[in-house]
């Protein structure tokens, strides 16, 4: 191609209108990250959906969100900019003017919908096989079991007697679970992979979900409450732990101190401190008030995916890719470096297939080691002599859980089914597949 032929396209490209703003390309990414928070329906603030293009034109108790053609008489457009109060994004900064003018233009266009066939309704799944278990936690009193499903928590008793509730939102994959103290508040990490991570706060009684933070554009990982249940933390595919204030669901600050996936957060004994743990290694100490830096915890060493902490004392494990699960003080003695391995405590035995999920017992007294083998290691943190071995999963294993007074074990994975099992002995106590399976069932999968 000659230069004066390239000269004559570039000229006639920069002459070319630009295109019109698009609903699906980008109307609905802004409104999925910034509002679809709190206008779900799950949560319908102020009779609000904002997921679909129906539920937008619908509009919610203040009338249709747009008058098309016309962006100065639509409410989303008042509400951007403030002529409505109180502008929106609750609580969040204003939208940038390129997002607000895209918004305006696409609604003086005719507000076209260019988005696939959809549904205003979130639809209760319907499952032909056992979902993949990502995620399950014991209620504080242990009389249920929360269970991740498809974009939706599954709450079970414990002895199998009580009904089924189901938590139904709109991120296709819950990846953490975790209970306030008083059982109240059931919180849940995940999103919808390369759409966004969501961490939802439930009232696991009632079935209401009360908050909904939008955090990244991808799904968020390893969620955790501080033990004064103030703040929420989570990691993400953006390389970062995002906190957020439990009360509220605000975003309280980002830390952006690691170099790939944040897998795994647990806050200190008293919530002043925080650890995350990354694909690149580090297990990284920070200043949970200020979201400052302190340091790395750890050695470098192999790809990390999992933490707990002791219940009782600022000691964490730690575990990944190397298959070795590392017990570590978070506090370090005055006259030692820093970046070395002094506040190792101990390493347990080397496992037979990469660490995909730890906890640590309430009372103390055990750990739980779980991850591509199909059993689960108990080890007694204070020899590192393994104790038991959970066996009868099919494969890999990516949810553990301790019950509140130590004496069950839940597990779950890649098979599909809750075991559940006593931590004396890992005797199986009940199995069963969480999700309720439809008549079309393939068979030889788990009933």
């Amino acid at each position: 191609m000659s230069l004066k032929t390239l000269g004559i396209i570039l000229l006639v490209a920069a002459n070319l209108p630009a295109a019109a703003p698009s609903f699906s390309r980008d109307i609905q990414p802004i409104l999925q990250k910034k509002c679809q928070g709190c206008h779900q329906p799950a949560s319908r603030m102020s009779g609000l959906d904002l997921t679909t293009f129906d539920g937008f034109s619908k509009g919610g108790t203040r009338g249709p969100a747009f008058v098309m053609e016309r962006p100065d008489d639509s409410i989303v457009v008042r509400y951007l900019t403030a002529t409505l109060q109180p502008r929106m994004p609750l609580g969040e900064p204003a939208l940038p003017a390129s997002e607000i003018a895209l918004v305006r233009e696409w609604i003086r266009d005719g507000a076209k919908n260019d988005s696939p066939t959809e549904t205003t309704e979130l639809r209760t799944p319907v499952y032909l096989q056992p979902p993949v278990i990502t995620a399950l936690r014991f209620s504080p009193d242990g009389s249920e079991i929360a269970v991740s499903g498809n974009s939706e928590v599954l709450i079970h008793g414990v002895d199998g007697t009580a009904p089924l509730r189901r938590l139904t939102g709109s991120a296709e994959r819950i990846l953490s679970l975790v209970y306030s103290s008083d059982g109240k508040l059931l919180i849940a990490g995940g999103g919808t992979p390369a759409q966004f991570g969501e961490v939802q706060i439930w009232d696991p009684k009632s079935g209401k979900l009360l908050r909904s933070t939008r955090l990244t554009g991808d799904t968020v990982f390893g969620t955790s409450l501080s033990p004064d249940e103030s703040k929420i933390a989570a990691g993400g595919t953006d390389n970062s732990v995002h906190v957020i204030e439990t009360a509220s669901g605000k975003e309280l600050y980002k830390i952006s101190n690691h170099e790939n996936w944040v897998l795994a957060t647990v806050f200190g004994i008293d919530s002043k401190r925080l650890v995350s743990a990354s694909g690149d290694r580090a297990a990284k100490l920070i200043d949970a008030a200020s979201g400052a830096f302190l340091e790395n915890v750890n050695l470098l060493r192999g790809e990390l995916a999992a933490i707990a902490r002791n219940p009782k004392k600022d000691v964490v494990v730690i575990g990944g890719a190397e298959r070795l699960p590392y017990i570590y003080l978070l506090d370090r003695p005055r006259n030692m470096k820093i970046a070395d391995d002094t506040t190792l405590v101990r390493t347990l035995e080397r496992q037979d297939g990469a660490i995909t999920a730890l906890d640590w017992s309430p009372d103390g007294k055990r750990i739980a080691v779980a991850g591509a083998a199909p059993s689960v290691n108990l080890y007694d943190p204070e020899t590192g002599e393994k104790k038991a071995s959970c066996k009868g999963h099919e494969a890999g294993i990516y949810a553990v859980a301790f019950s509140e007074d130590s004496s069950k074990l839940a597990t779950g994975g890649f098979d599909g089914k809750v075991r559940i099992y006593s931590t004396a002995d890992c005797a199986l106590i009940r199995s069963f597949v969480p999700a309720p399976l439809s008549a079309g069932t393939p068979p030889g999968r788990p009933q």
